[in-house]
């Protein structure tokens, strides 16, 4: 095995454990973002494709079964099954709510603290910050904040173009990957695109370690891009 493929099975190794202690917690969203952010890493790295779907084949059966048979993630089968089957399912109470909130938020919104979502939904603060600034500020809020996250995203890409380090592509690459993929779930759950999932906003919800671990990466691609400036 040359040099390369060690290191491809070492991340491998490494993203496993750290994916096995997300989901102890148990947390599969967080897993599925740090998987996800590998696969992306490895693939812009020249890997060979067999690789990756083999990676993936053995993350899917592994979290197939872990959802089939441990009591403990029973949880993400029945949100799975409520978001296809919204009629019958038990866990829609939340996302039904949010999307009533953006709904009745409209374009401009209700005003500054007339929304009433944080008060019905619990981590409203976190996992349903878009529907709760959508309810009071309007569907705008949300188009603009997309917007910069599009403007962020694509500042960093345009270094990653220019940038003559392989090293520091993937560094880049790999942090913008963790907060758009996170975003991009936030939303999609908010406007019930994705089943509840626990995701937070980067830079908006609430924080903890959400906050700390979006600031470190914002951070480390603040200091490469504008090392690149200089």
């Amino acid at each position: 095995m040359s040099l390369n493929k060690q290191s491809y099975l070492l991340s491998f190794l490494i993203t496993l454990i750290i994916g096995l202690l997300l989901a102890a917690q148990p947390d599969i969203g967080q897993t599925l973002l740090v998987f996800f952010s590998w696969s992306v890493l490895i693939f812009i790295s020249g890997i060979n494709i067999i690789f990756l779907l083999f990676s993936c084949l053995i993350f899917s059966i592994s979290l197939y079964f872990l959802i089939k048979f441990v009591p403990k993630f029973l949880y993400i089968k029945n949100r799975l099954f409520s978001f296809f089957n919204s009629e019958s399912g038990t866990h829609n109470a939340q996302s039904e709510k949010a999307i009533e909130s953006i709904t009745s938020g409209g374009y401009f919104g209700k005003g500054i603290g007339e929304g009433t979502l944080k008060n019905r939904v619990p981590e409203a603060h976190t996992d349903y910050i878009i529907s709760v600034i959508s309810e009071e500020f309007g569907v705008i809020a949300i188009i603009l904040i997309i917007l910069v996250f599009l403007i962020f995203i694509y500042a960093v890409f345009k270094k990653v173009y220019l940038e003559n380090k392989e090293r520091t592509k993937l560094i880049l690459v790999g942090s913008i990957s963790l907060i758009l993929v996170q975003a991009m779930i936030h939303i999609g759950v908010n406007i019930r695109l994705l089943p509840t999932t626990g995701m937070t906003l980067p830079f908006i919800s609430y924080g903890g370690s959400s906050i700390i671990s979006i600031s470190i990466l914002s951070g480390i691609i603040l200091n490469l891009t504008k090392r690149k400036i200089n």
